[in-house]
């Protein structure tokens, strides 16, 4: 191996790297609000590249209509709860936000030219579809057993990512999608060419991070989300609503993971299936983090996808391998130098 491959090959593995922060810090903040582990972050990946791809072939993206459907579940349950409870003035607001804003956006691709569009309108046009899915799914799945152990958790946010999954296929078939590039610039770093799509990664990546950190440190939501990441009950016995945390950071997860799709799609081919494997890398780079530290956790992603890179030119048909294999030292390492904790009541 000389410089230049070496250069080459950091440079492939600092755009993953950047990808599998995002997505690390999107489940480190899930866990520690909410005790869920989201193992179907990687879900909102995959259908985020993959609606934005089918807009551009011109179809209506069938995850609109799975959007609508979770928009009246919820629309349902919370508004049988608001006549229950006498809040009749709610009804509008609750039949507003989950029912009529799906169909709203449902009718708008229907008539709407998207492939004619510019390219940051059909990007907005699918996160508007993807990331309401993360508040609509903590409300229906999440939301009724926010109390219970996190191993029932686990098991539930694995039969999401399954019914995910599934969904993936009948939405957008067994054949792969890539989108076009946002930018055919390209930039010469010594011996590198770097292409505009990889600048895109990475300069999205730390401007999504910088916001996040402004998010947090800055607003009222965000100290909230803090608030009950480090103390659930005593954020609860302020007035910080559980269900509202929830919420957020499920639409924050979402967010994330969907942006994180629509910026690799132009640089691989994105199946319905391919989202588990990133965000399993995601998970990894969040266990570095001990699923609690986010500048832990996004070094941690920065590792992976060197490791990764790297792992690709010395024996590819192990990279997977050998990147999953770094999870046990870790663990091993966590296990012998944490103290327990009693998980909270």
């Amino acid at each position: 191996m000389d410089l230049t491959i070496a250069l080459m090959l950091a440079q492939d593995g600092l755009t993953n790297g950047a990808i599998y922060a995002l997505l690390a810090l999107a489940l480190v903040l899930v866990f520690a609000v909410t005790r869920v582990i989201c193992i179907q972050q990687g879900e909102f990946v995959a259908y985020g590249a993959l609606t934005l791809a089918m807009m551009q072939s011109g179809s209506v993206p069938a995850t609109v209509w799975l959007l609508v459907a979770l928009g009246a579940a919820v629309a349902v349950l919370d508004g049988a709860a608001a006549l229950k409870a006498g809040q009749g003035r709610r009804l509008a607001a609750v039949l507003g936000w989950n029912l009529a804003g799906p169909l709203a956006l449902a009718g708008l691709l229907a008539v709407l030219p998207v492939p004619s569009l510019p390219l940051a309108v059909q990007v907005g046009l699918a996160l508007a579809v993807v990331v309401p899915m993360g508040p609509f799914m903590y409300r229906l799945v999440y939301q009724p057993i926010a109390s219970a152990p996190v191993l029932i958790l686990l098991i539930v946010s694995v039969a999401v990512h399954v019914a995910m999954v599934g969904l993936g296929l009948l939405f957008f078939g067994a054949e792969g999608q890539r989108t076009p590039a946002f930018s055919d610039a390209s930039l010469e770093v010594g011996p590198l060419l770097v292409s505009g799509q990889t600048l895109w990664v990475i300069v999205a990546s730390l401007v999504l991070i910088v916001g996040l950190y402004q998010f947090f440190e800055r607003t009222l939501y965000g100290k909230a989300l803090r608030a009950t990441a480090i103390n659930r009950v005593g954020a609860r016995l302020m007035g910080i609503s559980p269900s509202l945390a929830g919420k957020l950071t499920f639409f924050l997860a979402a967010l994330i993971g969907a942006l994180s799709g629509v910026l690799i799609a132009p640089l691989t081919t994105i199946y319905y299936d391919t989202g588990f494997l990133i965000g399993l890398k995601g998970f990894v780079a969040a266990i570095i983090g001990g699923l609690a530290s986010y500048p832990i956790a996004a070094l941690g992603a920065v590792a992976v996808g060197l490791l990764e890179a790297f792992s690709s030119f010395w024996a590819s048909a192990y990279k997977e391998v050998i990147v999953f294999t770094l999870i046990i030292p870790v663990l091993l390492w966590r296990s012998l130098t944490s103290r327990h904790v009693e998980e909270e009541e």
